[in-house]
């Protein structure tokens, strides 16, 4: 048998090889994925600075693609961050699990140092180029411009084409990106899905993005308080495996098994030594050192740490939006009819903090389709703040949608499936440790205790929206019994009337008071109300034109031209002050003067004769 020679890779060019499993599995996808890598960076680095962050996003087409059915797409991402030193741009973007986050627990986008790295892959591979960067810091007269790409054997950062220019901010990074790939607008997979999303879930985030040939967007922030980053939390042992357990042991090197135990876990104190030791394990190993200690007494320390029941972990490591900043953000999903939000305490899912908030939202644009045959309800998904858009039937979201029973809360709803009818169902996930279950962490694992928490969290918001439908059917009935009340208790008045022979007056009497119960007369008041000041306004405007021609007429033939009564305010007319006026204009005769002339006329001709 001829001997096959065994090669080792890095993890560069294990990445390179399989670019699907991060996120590059299509050319839609790659656009996504390279434009979420890079905003998820920028939105980390202003927060961890306390920034408030302001995005410009531009995404255009630039040619041809390399790949069959692709266009040449230029992605441009700039922050107002704090800007990276020149010996941190090639681990950044040219290293994969190069990343300051990396294994600690805190409710961070990015973790594993991958995503930015295979974006710079991506266009590497498709467009012989890798990211274009221009950072600038605040301690830099000026900024700095260079091409980063990857080595893939060594699995490190190469820069290229490094040069310092003027920019016209004083801090922040721009990073851009050519690469081959297809743009999706609209649906699930979207780009403005996307970036809707991220400004749903990040109050705090001024966004401005140019797309394709159109016009510049802005999505003005609603919050001016940047999220207080929580700090890093150590993992619970009960979350750890075996494997896990001594590797992490390693981290302490000489220090003490007791030591290691206490600073590298989270709920282990003094007093749980003790439990430790009464469910088997050695005292004498809590004063060993770590590097004397065997894999086989880890295992008989491992065992009694996972018989003893420990404190749930700590949930302030918990990052949430809030409902009333989360509130504010519903609103921008466009025309809203009504709208839930709940924000669940955090809790401890699989021996790991988590925080769910859930927003039901429903939409005016949309309710002529409400019914058994309108589509399922829109579902939105993030994860850290970070929206899904991929993979949804598989996701701990979905299935806790799914086993909710919307019909409860009269929404319809199929069997085992979403909703119906034009609801916008958003769902908020933040917790230190998310378990994805694929690279380009889309899908959030399943697990029971999740899903249920995620469950409870909509039956709250479902209650709420419920009460809301409820009382808008009561109205709906009432006002349906009152038209049927005004559509026949006439018609009843009248017989009784005519059965009892009572008067016309009694039949007034009984009509007024009808229309008194059902309320009518409120309506019927405004209405007249309404009527009678519309009608004032116009005889004010009518008496104006009035005067104001009558006075042209007089300024004509020569005479003295009549001012208005009120030169402060000459252009409304009292009707109080328009009667003197007019009698001045018109100048009649008064009855004793015209009897005094006729009797002088008469005396005239008697003479005559």
């Amino acid at each position: 048998m001829a001997k096959q020679k065994i090669t080792s890779s890095s993890t560069a060019e294990y990445f390179s090889k399989n670019l699907q499993q991060v996120g590059f599995s299509s050319p839609t996808k790659a656009v996504l994925t390279t434009l979420k890598e890079a905003i998820d960076n920028s939105l980390d680095a202003c927060e961890d600075e306390g920034i408030l962050p302001e995005l410009y996003i531009e995404i255009e087409k630039v040619g041809a693609g390399t790949i069959k059915n692709t266009d040449l797409i230029r992605i441009k991402v700039e922050d107002n961050g704090p800007g990276l030193n020149i010996e941190d741009i090639p681990k950044v973007f040219g290293e994969y699990l190069a990343s300051s986050k990396f294994g600690r627990g805190r409710c961070s986008r990015g973790q594993q140092g991958i995503g930015i790295s295979a974006a710079t892959t991506w266009a590497q591979l498709t467009s012989a180029k890798g990211a274009r960067i221009i950072t600038k810091t605040k301690t830099m007269r000026q900024a700095v411009s260079c091409l980063v790409e990857v080595d893939v054997k060594n699995n490190k950062g190469n820069l290229k084409d490094k040069k310092t220019i003027s920019w016209d901010r004083s801090h922040g990074v721009s990073v851009e990106f050519v690469l081959d790939g297809r743009i999706q607008l609209q649906g699930e997979g979207g780009l403005i899905t996307y970036l809707t999303g991220t400004a749903l879930v990040n109050p705090h985030l001024n966004l401005r993005y140019k797309l394709l040939d159109q016009s510049v967007v802005k999505v003005d922030r609603v919050s001016d308080k940047c999220p207080d980053i929580p700090n890093a939390v150590e993992p619970h042992p009960h979350t750890m495996k075996l494997g896990e357990f001594i590797a992490h042991s390693h981290l302490f090197g000489k220090a003490t098994v007791a030591t290691f135990l206490k600073k590298g876990f989270s709920r282990i104190t003094d007093n749980t030594f003790q439990e430790f030791i009464k469910n088997g394990m050695n005292k004498k190993f809590l004063t060993q050192s770590v590097d004397k200690t065997t894999d086989a007494q880890f295992k008989d320390v491992f065992g009694a740490i996972h018989k003893t029941e420990l404190m749930s972990p700590s949930t302030r490591s918990v990052m949430i939006i809030g409902e009333e900043t989360f509130s504010k953000s519903v609103r921008r999903l466009g025309e809203v009819d009504f709208f839930s939000v709940v924000t669940r305490k955090p809790t401890i899912c699989d021996f790991k903090p988590v925080a769910i908030e859930i927003a039901v939202a429903r939409l005016k644009t949309a309710q002529k389709v409400e019914g058994d045959d309108s589509p399922p309800v829109q579902v939105l998904r993030f994860a850290n703040r970070v929206p899904l858009q991929f993979d949804k039937s598989a996701c701990a979201m979905v299935k806790a949608i799914e086993t909710v029973n919307w019909r409860s809360y009269g929404i319809p709803q199929p069997k085992n499936s979403l909703p119906l009818g034009p609801y916008v169902i958003a769902v908020s996930l933040v917790s230190p440790f998310i378990k994805f279950k694929n690279a380009s962490k889309e899908t959030v694992d399943a697990s029971d205790e999740l899903v249920e928490e995620i469950r409870r969290a909509l039956i709250q918001a479902g209650q709420r929206l419920s009460r809301h439908i409820k009382k808008e059917h009561r109205e709906a009935d009432l006002e349906e019994k009152l038209r049927h009340i005004e559509q026949f208790c006439p018609i009843l008045v009248d017989c009784l009337c005519r059965i009892t022979k009572a008067p016309a007056k009694r039949k007034k009497a009984a009509t007024e008071g009808l229309v008194k119960l059902l309320g009518r007369d409120v309506n019927a008041a405004k209405k007249e109300l309404d009527e009678a000041l519309k009608h004032h306004k116009e005889a004010h405007a009518k008496g104006k034109i009035q005067i104001v021609e009558k006075e042209k007429a007089k300024s004509e033939d020569g005479e003295e031209e009549l001012k208005p009564p009120h030169p402060e305010d000459s252009d409304v007319i009292p009707e109080a002050e328009e009667a003197p006026v007019k009698a001045k204009i018109e100048k009649p005769a008064s009855k004793a003067k015209k009897k005094a002339v006729a009797k002088s006329k008469e005396k005239m001709k008697e003479k005559e004769v």
